[in-house]
């Protein structure tokens, strides 16, 4: 029989993607207790995983956060230039692309409305035609 703390150490390096083979030699226990330890503890072993993702998770995302961060103090700084400079430079191609740009990123800025009422609110007969035909 194995001691607490045996399982305790099988659950933490299980958790960590460590092979049965490997935990076997690093814990002197059997596969076959290993793999049983594995069903009896898998909650154990996959919460501790999760916890474990999300603690690189975080760390991750912080660096893609300062990275973000960097990137919007770049684009401030080319604004900055662009209002500096003008359009009368452009070709006219470079107008007509520079406005089919904006006309993209203004609608994909803004999105397409949607307007919504309460079903309380549609009249019975336009519910009965186009409402309950959405749940066939």
């Amino acid at each position: 029989m194995h001691d607490l703390e045996t399982q305790k150490q099988f659950v933490v390096l299980r958790s960590q993607g460590r092979s049965y083979d490997r935990i076997a030699a690093e814990l002197n226990v059997s596969r076959q207790t290993l793999i049983n330890w594995s069903r009896k503890f898998q909650f154990e072993i996959n919460n501790l995983h999760a916890i474990e993702m999300e603690s690189l998770q975080c760390a991750v995302l912080a660096s893609h956060e300062a990275r973000v961060r960097a990137l919007g103090d770049q684009l401030k700084q080319v604004e900055a230039e662009v209002k500096k400079r003008s359009v009368a430079d452009l070709t006219t191609a470079g107008l007509l692309a520079l406005a089919a740009r904006l006309r993209r990123e203004i609608l994909t800025a803004t999105g397409t409305p949607r307007f919504t009422i309460a079903v309380s609110d549609i009249p019975t007969a336009e519910y009965t035609e186009l409402v309950q035909h959405w749940s066939v």
